[in-house]
């Protein structure tokens, strides 16, 4: 036996439910290219760390500069309900995306993290936008 096989795996349906679980809150970045690159993406993008120079330095295209203690209700405002809102920070030693997407959660938003943040997104070779507006992906 080894230490892969020392807990039994779940079955089918149980991992089924799991993957299910994470894939509801949770998107990739090349995900997140993917439907910028089409151009009219179905979620709102925040980065959601840092102070303006940070985002001004580089950011995902298309990304608004929202920092995680920023979003209250009257924030939130501007957008319909329904509007599924994609969070991410710095990257995986970050837990901004986590408490932004908490607070969203909170405010009944539909909400998930792009997982990597801009680690995962330099990782991937994406393209960055610098300055203070959110920029395009390029096409």
């Amino acid at each position: 036996m080894s230490y892969v096989t020392d807990y039994p795996p779940a079955s089918p349906e149980i991992a089924a439910a799991h993957f299910l679980g994470r894939l509801s809150v949770e998107t990739d970045c090349s995900d997140v290219a993917a439907a910028l690159a089409v151009g009219e993406p179905d979620f709102v993008l925040l980065h959601v760390v840092g102070a303006p120079e940070a985002y001004a330095r580089r950011h995902v295209p298309g990304a608004l500069h929202l920092p995680h203690r920023q979003i209250s209700a009257s924030r939130m405002a501007e957008w319909p309900e329904e509007t599924l809102f994609v969070v991410y920070c710095a990257g995986p030693h970050c837990n901004g995306a986590d408490q932004a997407a908490l607070k969203l959660a909170r405010l009944g938003r539909p909400v998930k993290i792009m997982i990597g943040g801009i680690t995962g997104w330099q990782d991937e070779d994406l393209p960055f936008a610098t300055g203070a507006e959110p920029g395009k992906f390029p096409a």
